[in-house]
């Protein structure tokens, strides 16, 4: 089973959610796919090794036989050719390694060559961890994560750690997963892009329930919009200073509070009834 740890916005505790969660579990792979900022590892403390580049292929112009007909850059969606008098300026940032530029050369001017855009890391230890880590300057990180995804291991409950938000990278990371924790707090930000990201999950078919994090701090208008919605709320994670303490020290919280093993194991358990209904 693939469950994916998400959230509309950021700091609402989603990584502290998949790391905590993946801890619970036995025969368990954990797949930190926030490849922008990935810090899943400032909790598991593990020794990463390198796995390998990822990489997409962007256009090399052979300017003998290119004839300036500009229809490359006409084509292309994300402004990433330029067609002057006497050159064809490429904008390697830019481009998405869609190949369509050199599809559609009448002159077969246009070969691609490879430019890596980040890695992919991996430990073995109490659980099997990967994770993507973007270039810095970047400004793709969907590549990566597809590329993340196809080390899942379907011997084991995978937990995706996602991005924050509701754009392509959280697309394309919850795509195809059996189910989705959405992790929100009570707070009108909170609800705000909880909204955002209850109506991606229905978009893409697929599956989810709530958890609130740092419940009691706010309001109870969150926890209101679940049930009016009928959106399970698996879970509640207090406003809690140890719990705190614990997160501003790397240690994952069911570490020092055993309890909380038995109350993710229940989550996960919920979350299997959902499967088995299907």
């Amino acid at each position: 089973m693939i469950i994916a740890i998400a959230s509309g916005k950021g700091g609402t505790g989603k990584t502290t959610v998949a790391v905590n969660l993946t801890l619970s579990l036995d025969n368990v792979q954990l797949i930190d796919c926030d490849v922008e900022e990935p810090n899943s590892n400032l909790f598991l403390k593990l020794e990463l090794e390198k796995v390998e580049d990822v990489s997409i292929q962007i256009p090399v112009i052979d300017e003998e036989r290119c004839t300036h007909c500009g229809k490359c850059s006409e084509l292309c969606q994300y402004n990433a050719l330029a067609v002057l008098p006497d050159k064809v300026m490429v904008f390697k940032e830019l481009c998405h390694g869609c190949g369509l530029c050199q599809m559609a050369c009448p002159r077969g001017a246009i070969t691609e060559k490879d430019r890596t855009i980040g890695i992919i890391e991996k430990a073995e230890g109490e659980i099997e961890f990967l994770r993507g880590v973007l270039n810095i300057g970047e400004a793709m990180s969907t590549p990566l994560i597809k590329r993340l995804k196809k080390k899942v291991n379907r011997e084991k409950t995978v937990i995706l750690d996602v991005p924050p938000g509701t754009a392509c990278p959280v697309i394309e990371a919850i795509s195809g997963v059996d189910y989705c924790l959405l992790v929100t707090e009570p707070t009108p930000f909170g609800l705000h892009d909880l909204r955002l990201a209850v109506e991606l999950c229905k978009e893409l078919n697929v599956k989810f329930g709530v958890v609130i994090n740092r419940d009691g701090m706010g309001n109870r208008d969150t926890e209101n919009f679940c049930n009016e919605k009928g959106i399970p709320i698996l879970l509640k994670i207090p406003y809690d200073r140890k719990i705190a303490e614990l997160y501003s020290k790397g240690i994952p919280f069911i570490k020092e509070m055993p309890e909380w093993r038995k109350r993710f194991g229940n989550v996960f358990r919920k979350i299997e009834r959902v499967e088995t209904e299907k």
